[in-house]
């Protein structure tokens, strides 16, 4: 199955840059995700891929061969909508055995065909159920066995999961991947969920206002963010601001407001500069009423929320800032509001950005 590769591709519409000299490559049977807020160009990258659109510049390649210029019908694609856009009047048989017809296949390969991918969506006893006589999650599987059947040996998904509801979403996620690999295909799936990318994909890429920001597995994104944006947009974090005062055997200590101060794994600044500390919630330890020793913080439990696997503290600093701890809630004693408490972490799981230009809350917004 093919490997795709996005050369410096740019496309405009009107004044709005959609996508921004982007270049990427997607290894052959990867399943890989676009992930970003609403807006940022993802969906317009899948659809320069599918070949919906042209790109205005760069290169866009399908194995080895440039397909700029080749109509999608040619490109060995197959794509799948939010929408589903299954044909209302057809069958689920008639919807999955389109593809082989329309390209000229006998009526046995045809039927073959079809037999084969409604039973790899695990929906062949289904096959004379009209799209309204299908739940959302089964006509997402048609849709997708749709595209199989018309011998795609790439799946293009485009929010697929969208219009499902939250446990149908999570089932579904899992099959689509299933039947990915199972069939060896290579796969990009657009989403802006990013428990689902992180849940389903070999590798992301994560986008914002048309540019690829970073691309890696999900467990490099998570421990290892490239920026602030990426840490507020992967998972959670909480964000603390300050300056170096001092850089010595490959650790920095930085003074955040108030005067307090913390250690973190020197990351190439120098004495003076403002910096933005990322703390992952579940990175922090916290103990009742403790003096700490080093890199330890000490606050009053303002709220307490219980989330099921998770309890959540919001923990308001003695120099106002306030920081989320999420502790697993059958492992130890919880805490409650009002409660003194110190918070401490390891310099290894805090994250040292250059304060942006843009402002902290600039940096983290979506748009």
């Amino acid at each position: 199955m093919p490997e795709i590769r996005v050369v410096n591709v740019t496309k405009k519409f009107g004044k709005i840059m959609a996508v921004d000299n982007v270049s990427l490559e997607i290894r052959d049977k990867e399943y890989f995700s676009l992930l970003g807020p609403s807006g940022c160009g993802k969906t317009t990258l899948l659809r320069l891929i599918a070949g919906l659109i042209e790109p205005d510049e760069g290169e866009i390649y399908i194995g080895d061969k440039l397909v700029n210029d080749v109509p999608p019908e040619d490109r060995d694609i197959g794509f799948v909508f939010q929408t589903f856009a299954l044909f209302p009047h057809m069958t689920a048989w008639d919807n999955v055995t389109y593809g082989p017809r329309v390209k000229g296949f006998s009526v046995q390969k045809a039927r073959t065909i079809g037999h084969e991918v409604l039973e790899l969506v695990r929906l062949h006893e289904r096959l004379d159920a009209f799209p309204n006589e299908l739940s959302g999650g089964m006509m997402q599987r048609i849709a997708v066995a749709r595209a199989l059947a018309a011998g795609a040996k790439t799946l293009l998904l485009d929010e697929p999961l969208g219009q499902l509801d939250a446990k149908v979403r999570n089932e579904i996620r899992y099959e689509i991947r299933r039947m990915a690999k199972d069939l060896g295909l290579t796969a990009i799936h657009v989403t802006h969920d990013q428990a689902e990318a992180m849940s389903i994909s070999d590798r992301i890429a994560v986008m914002r206002r048309g540019r690829v920001l970073q691309v890696g597995t999900p467990e490099e994104l998570y421990m290892a963010p490239g920026s602030i944006f990426v840490a507020h947009f992967i998972g959670e974090s909480n964000f603390l601001e300050g300056h170096i005062i001092e850089v010595s055997r490959m650790r920095s200590v930085i003074e955040l407001r108030g005067g307090l101060k913390v250690q973190a794994i020197d990351t190439g600044g120098k004495i003076g500069d403002r910096v933005v500390l990322a703390i992952r919630p579940e990175a922090l330890s916290m103990e009742k009423d403790v003096k700490g020793s080093k890199n330890s913080l000490r606050g009053t439990v303002e709220k307490v929320t219980f989330e099921g696997n998770s309890v959540r503290y919001h923990v308001r600093l003695e120099n106002q800032d306030s920081l989320m701890v999420v502790h697993p809630s059958l492992t130890g004693e919880w805490l409650n509001a009002a409660e003194e408490v110190t918070l401490s972490f390891e310099p290894e799981k805090a994250h040292v950005f250059a304060y942006p230009e843009a402002g902290l809350k600039g940096e983290t917004a979506a748009e």
